[in-house]
């Protein structure tokens, strides 16, 4: 599967990684899964678009949708030890990123928010 090996090495630390940020971002700003998950998986692990969101999804199955994950499983569009790794990032992002988001003004938070969906939207349109 792209951008995935055996093993625990860089891609499996780096999962993680990724999974914290999302955590973070879903703590910090009520939002994680698709905005930081899949640009990730695409642009970091050159995944495809429909392996990037299955592997989301998958990562995201206890508290999203199992339906859609056995949809995309099925289809081969899952990558299992990815999604796992990614998890683990994810439980401590989200309790860090609620942690520090109180610290922030409600004014400055909404600032914040938009820009980077907006910074995430320019890259994905213009991105490779």
């Amino acid at each position: 599967m792209a951008g995935f090996s055996n093993g625990v090495n860089m891609d499996n630390i780096l999962s993680i990684l990724i999974g914290l940020a999302a955590g973070v971002s879903s703590g910090f700003f009520g939002i994680g899964g698709a905005i930081i998950l899949i640009p990730a998986l695409v642009y970091i692990f050159k995944f495809s678009q429909h392996l990037a969101q299955g592997t989301a999804l998958a990562a995201l199955l206890l508290p999203v949708g199992i339906l859609a994950v056995i949809k995309y499983y099925k289809s081969g569009d899952v990558n299992i030890k990815a999604a796992l790794f990614i998890a683990l990032g994810f439980i401590a992002g989200g309790v860090i990123g609620a942690y520090f988001v109180q610290a922030v003004p409600s004014p400055i938070l909404k600032k914040l928010f938009a820009v980077m969906l907006l910074g995430i939207s320019i890259y994905m349109f213009f991105g490779k």
